[in-house]
């Protein structure tokens, strides 16, 4: 097998080969869930859908997990702040009076409908910490007998890892200890060193008692890290090929998890995996300044199809930077890519849908997602190959067109373009349906053109008035017609 990945852990890009032949496993962090998704969000989640989609396009069947973060510190006290007077009268996303395990499921179910929007396939589990805490507290206890955990001796419930009893710690980061800030995911006052970072935290007077368990050291809830090990090792094994997340949570968050697995005696991830952020303008997305957009905001702006092109469109480890102008170009690239996929059906025939396998594909765009799924080149074999179709169209040379077409609806599929939405409303389309209408509108366009031809100039106004009706919008460009839906 060609196919080679970036390790993190080596700092390389390296062949890889799946632990168990014919099968891949894939860990990915998915969201804490303390309010709405964010772009980096998103773009993390269909980075590794993409790879998902490749590794099944190279005959491996795919085992992907995405955990669920339901319980952490800001999850309760985003809780407890609504249960203040007048929450809500400001921020109308507040529900008043909600329950952490109520808002913690509200968000759930908005990045379910942003992933669904946005064509990324659901995984093949997908745990959420607050149903495994059994899993972490055996984890725990195996770190306490081998030396690598203790419980606080204050008696305030919290068990620490000890980070100087673990040789290898900060080597994900390529980090010394020494250097490193103090842990700040507990009070301080129990740890051996102010690096220790909490698996297990002792309740507090201020929590609920719905966010406590009972626990060999007493009341409480699991820290961060420890959910991630514990979720994994359950549903991959204490060996599997691939764990990712977004660049931002290669410390702490994998460092930690990384060593308190191996301290375990784990063999724990063969490649680590991190997609790059998501800036506005050159600048960090942040609230404060006012430079966030959503991904619902996009969708909103330019729909599901277009948004996932232009947060697939860059290579997965780099920064993607978002500008006003960002998805007018996405979009653009989106109508040359569907207007050959409607003139080619009209003339040919919809490609049917089916699986695709690597050999089926272009032998560039194939290269170019072996060689650490490298999507801008893909992309490039995608954009000529739709050039070489329409060239194939105007020469009328059919079996050119068929075979151009055909290659197109693969690396599409392979992208996830197809399983996203087209409704601007953030709704996903049926994908039959989308390809009927794409037919239903590439024959009239079809229709337009011959009456052009013909300098039939009223029965062309008449077919676009037609289509204008419908709410279709057409755009006449120097590379072909465009069509889209109208907006309001």
């Amino acid at each position: 097998m060609s196919l080679r990945f970036y390790d993190t852990a080596r700092a390389e890009v390296r062949p890889f080969e799946p632990l168990e032949p014919g099968r891949a496993s894939l860990y990915y962090c998915g969201a804490t869930v303390q309010g709405m998704p964010h772009v980096g969000h998103v773009r993390s989640a269909i980075a590794f859908d993409q790879l998902t989609r490749w590794l099944e396009a190279r005959d491996l069947r795919v085992t992907v997990v995405r955990n669920v973060t339901d319980i952490d510190d800001k999850i309760l006290a985003k809780s407890q702040d609504s249960f203040r007077d007048g929450a809500g009268a400001e921020d109308p996303s507040v529900v008043p009076e909600e329950q952490w395990w109520a808002l913690a499921y509200r968000f759930e179910r908005a990045f379910d409908d942003a992933y669904t929007a946005l064509g990324v396939r659901p995984p093949t589990y997908e745990p959420r910490a607050t149903g495994h805490i059994p899993e972490m507290h055996a984890l725990i206890q195996r770190l306490i007998d081998r030396g690598h955990a203790y419980p606080a001796p204050d008696g305030s419930g919290d068990v620490y890892f000890d980070v100087r009893s673990w040789p290898a710690y900060g080597s994900l980061t390529r980090q010394d200890i020494d250097d490193m800030q103090a842990a700040p995911d507990a009070d301080p006052r129990g740890k051996r060193d102010p690096r220790d970072f909490a698996l297990w935290k002792g309740s507090k007077d201020t929590d609920p008692a719905s966010a406590s368990w009972s626990s060999p050291w007493g009341t409480g809830r699991p820290g961060w890290h420890l959910e991630c090990s514990s979720m994994v090792t359950k549903y991959l094994g204490t060996e599997f090929d691939i764990h990712g997340g977004g660049l931002d949570l290669r410390f702490p968050h994998h460092e930690n998890e990384m060593a308190q697995s191996q301290a375990a005696g784990h063999a724990f991830a063969r490649f680590w995996m991190h997609n790059g952020m998501v800036t506005y303008g050159g600048e960090k997305m942040s609230k404060s300044i006012g430079n966030t957009v959503s991904p619902q905001e996009m969708i909103d702006a330019a729909g599901p199809r277009v948004v996932r092109y232009y947060l697939g469109q860059a290579h997965y480890r780099s920064v993607l930077d978002y500008r006003e102008t960002s998805l007018q170009e996405a979009a653009s690239a989106v109508a040359r890519i569907d207007g050959f996929i409607a003139k080619a059906s009209v003339r040919v025939g919809a490609p049917a849908r089916r699986p695709v396998r690597a050999a089926d594909l272009p032998e560039g765009f194939a290269a170019a997602m072996d060689d650490d799924l490298n999507v801008p080149q893909a992309l490039a074999v995608l954009h000529t190959t739709v050039r070489s179709g329409n060239t194939a169209l105007a020469a009328g040379d059919d079996d050119a067109v068929r075979a151009d077409l055909a290659a197109v609806a693969a690396m599409t599929a392979v992208l996830g373009l197809d399983d996203a939405g087209t409704a601007t409303s953030g709704t996903v389309a049926d994908a039959a349906a989308t390809r009927a209408l794409d037919a239903l509108v590439g024959a009239r366009i079809a229709e337009r053109t011959a009456a052009r031809s013909d300098r039939d100039w009223a029965r062309a106004d008449a077919i676009r008035d037609a289509l204008a009706a419908a709410g279709i919008v057409l755009e006449d460009a120097a590379d072909g017609v465009r069509w889209s839906l109208a907006k309001g």
